[in-house]
């Protein structure tokens, strides 16, 4: 990839793989992939010379699919989970994060209950920002210092309150490539009709100029709103 030698990383995330065992929030199921896909689309990331590798969620194929995956390419990843997930049905539980971070994943916030981060309330910005957070550090016995945006929506005044709690990276779903030491963190999410050459068209290919700049607007907007 060309723009490795200039610092820049991809960043690819999952959400759920195989079949849901739980009930989906509208719209969830077009960021589900069949087993298959996964393992087509995993073997194709694994080629590329610089790339960071997520899951958002908590879902229990992170750990019933998506880890063996990982651990056979020798692959490491981000798992960004749901803190108020955690022990429900179709959902990581407390024994599946240790396995994760056992196996040298990080582990990464992804809130409390899966809604957007922008205009909370100071008590629902404790609860997705600060308890979110300390539960899963009680879980795995250590820091976690990542965060992914919930539903990709962000503003300049969440970032502030997520710089001024500590947080090392915060993750997006900015569909372009990142600089590898940036704090902000845009993604490229794969989809239910993604498969290894979708997924590596969208994220390797230079997109036309016009399109760029959109990309880098629409990135600024949201910062600066």
């Amino acid at each position: 990839m060309a723009d490795s030698d200039r610092g820049r990383v991809v960043n690819v995330c999952f959400h759920g793989v195989g079949v849901p065992r739980r009930d989906l929030e509208p719209g969830e199921d077009r960021y589900w992939v069949g087993r298959d896909a996964f393992h087509r689309i995993l073997d194709e990331v694994a080629t590329w010379p610089s790339v960071r590798i997520s899951f958002d969620d908590g879902n229990a194929s992170d750990v019933e699919i998506g880890l063996p995956a990982l651990l056979a390419r020798g692959l490491r990843a981000d798992f960004f989970v749901l803190a108020g997930r955690l022990g429900a049905p179709g959902s990581l539980d407390e024994d599946a994060v240790r396995e994760l971070h056992a196996h040298g994943m990080r582990i990464g916030t992804h809130g409390m209950h899966h809604r957007s981060w922008r205009g909370m309330d100071a008590g629902t910005r404790r609860e997705e920002l600060v308890d979110a957070r300390d539960r899963l550090a009680a879980v795995v016995g250590g820091g976690v210092d990542t965060a992914a945006c919930p539903l990709g929506r962000y503003d300049r005044a969440l970032l502030s309150r997520l710089r001024e709690l500590g947080y090392r990276r915060v993750y997006t779903s900015d569909r372009r490539p990142a600089r590898r030491d940036a704090w902000l963190q845009p993604r490229f999410s794969v989809r239910r009709d993604d498969d290894a050459t979708t997924v590596r068209a969208a994220a390797l290919a230079t997109p036309p100029v016009a399109r760029r700049l959109r990309s880098a607007a629409v990135g600024l907007v949201k910062r600066w709103r």
